[in-house]
């Protein structure tokens, strides 16, 4: 039989093992079986030498792998594959040697206690952020996710969780049989029904109809906003349990994600105002409980020091662009995105909080940012905003609009409205605000129009009248004045005509309330000092 290559540099080791080949090679068929298991057993020795010596030099000689007689891999094969008693078992060894090899070359895997940030912490005051209100996680680190907060433990966590899943089970089988039963399939839901229908009945019956008052009234004092209100016995444990798992369904479906939005409140001037929706700050801000603005120029900050050091030395007193109106203390700054796009997108940020529909944060250069302030003796505060594409294709004029909360129910919002349209006007085009719109803003524009046309119909002293004049005169949508006439009743159909009715109660009511508010709050044309921008 051929003996084994030698190459140079091969270990003492290696010239044992082919000596000891060579001399079995006339050797009965018993022995060879008791020398290959010999051989298997010196080779597996080897091995676990060279693979521990690979391991030790791996973290200082990043040189490639090397076989089981421990030299580099060359062109050559160090076995002769003629042989079928060593090519089965040294290759076999050699594989076995690569593999090991190149896991002590691959990184070491990161556990996931590893990877925890654990100074992030739950902002519920004594909460360890231990358990979690699904009982599927270990920690948490929002208020959503808190079982403290929510008047739970994080053992009731895990057993409700449990009982759910089982719930669940239990359902999905019983569907799977009505399925397999084809001919009574109506029938077995039918009944199935009723008895859960029963069964909830009863449940609900159940309900103690003697609440602790006392425990209640402790409850709120002693913790105040930091925990949930005490739900019990103020509905059926079937109802609570129904509302247990639209907050759990909620969180898996990420509209309430671990670790997103957590801004509860804005330090914004002298106001502190309650957030409404979700807006897509920066992670190590959305953490915060509170989150401090500069009202003039809208930076965001961590605490109430560093808003202290910035209001001393920001010179901003009113927002940057042209002051394109004013009249008393009402102004209103044309803001371009592109020129200013820092604080136009720190103006979609912050007005995100307060709508749900908004979708434009970063991308502004598109739009222009018409941004009306009350001026006193300590800078132009913000009462709202609206922006409008610089080219609308659909005669768009109002993107997005906002009053900020503090200004809310005092007529600003009909302000800017009336200001959109002015611009209009001016335009010599027909606008239309943009879609959707958020409830409030709908029944703000609902309301705007509803004047717009009362007065138009008031002034009016003609016997015929027309949608299209309705519009060219208000710069209205005909499409908006349609569905308000619709909705006032003043549009009927009769002999093949559409009829605009003159409703004088509705315009009576309308003269009363307007007389009651007085003019302040409207937009004087005259004071308007603008012109189309160029390319509009």
């Amino acid at each position: 039989m051929p003996r084994r290559k030698k190459n140079a540099g091969s270990s003492s080791e290696g010239t044992e093992d082919s000596d000891f080949s060579a001399e079995h090679t006339d050797s009965s068929e018993s022995d060879s079986h008791t020398v290959r298991n010999t051989r298997l057993t010196r080779s597996s020795l080897r091995l676990s030498r060279n693979s521990q010596d690979i391991k030790q030099s791996a973290d200082h000689d990043e040189s490639p792998p090397r076989t089981p007689t421990g030299n580099a891999p060359s062109s050559e094969s160090d076995i002769d594959m003629s042989s079928p008693n060593v090519s089965h078992d040294e290759s076999l060894a050699k594989e076995l040697s690569l593999k090991e090899s190149g896991l002590a070359h691959r990184p070491k895997r990161r556990r996931f206690h590893e990877s925890y940030n654990f100074n992030m912490k739950c902002p519920t005051p004594g909460c360890n952020s231990l358990g979690h209100l699904t009982g599927k996680h270990e920690r948490h680190f929002s208020i959503s996710g808190c079982p403290l907060y929510h008047n739970l433990s994080a053992d009731e966590c895990k057993v409700k969780a449990s009982s759910r899943d089982k719930h669940v089970e239990e359902r999905t089988l019983s569907q799977r049989q009505d399925e397999n039963r084809h001919s009574a399939r109506q029938q077995a839901q039918a009944e199935r029904q009723l008895r859960y229908k029963e069964k909830v009945t009863e449940m609900r019956r159940k309900r103690n109809s003697v609440p602790q008052k006392d425990k209640y009234m402790e409850h709120r004092p002693s913790h105040g906003s930091s925990r949930e209100p005490l739900l019990e016995n103020i509905t059926s444990d079937y109802d609570l349990e129904l509302f247990r798992k639209a907050q759990e369904k909620l969180r898996l479906e990420g509209q309430v994600t671990e670790g997103g939005n957590m801004i509860k409140a804005i330090v914004f001037g002298r106001y502190e105002l309650d957030t409404w929706y979700h807006s897509p700050y920066p992670e190590e801000y959305a953490r915060l409980g509170r989150l401090y603005m500069c009202e003039f120029c809208l930076k965001y900050m961590k605490s109430q020091t560093i808003l202290r050091r910035h209001m001393a030395k920001c010179v901003w007193k009113h927002p940057p662009g042209d002051e394109i109106y004013r009249k008393g203390a009402i102004s209103v700054f044309e803001v371009d995105g592109k020129k200013n796009k820092i604080y136009c997108q720190n103006l979609c940020l912050l007005a995100k909080l307060f709508l749900d529909h908004k979708t434009l944060y970063y991308d502004v250069e598109p739009f222009l940012f018409y941004v009306m302030t009350e001026a006193d003796n300590t800078g132009c505060h913000l009462v709202g905003y609206f922006s409008k594409e610089k080219n609308s294709f659909l005669n768009y004029n109002v993107s997005c609009i906002l009053t900020m909360p503090q200004y809310m129910r005092q007529g600003y919002g009909k302000m800017l409205i009336d200001f959109s349209y002015l611009l209009s006007k001016v335009e010599e085009k027909v606008g239309s605000p943009e879609r959707p719109l958020s409830d409030l803003g709908l029944i703000s524009y609902r309301s705007y129009w509803k004047e717009v046309l009362l007065r138009y119909l008031h002034n009016f002293q003609g016997k015929e009248i027309s949608i299209k004049e309705i519009s060219q005169e208000t710069a209205v949508n005909p499409v908006d004045i349609v569905s308000t006439l619709q909705s006032l009743q003043m549009l009927k159909y009769w002999k093949g005509k559409h009829l605009i009715l003159k409703r004088q109660d509705l315009i009576d009511d309308w003269k009363t309330k307007e007389a009651k508010r007085g003019g302040s709050k409207t937009i004087d044309p005259t004071a308007l000092k603008w012109s189309p921008p160029k390319g509009t």
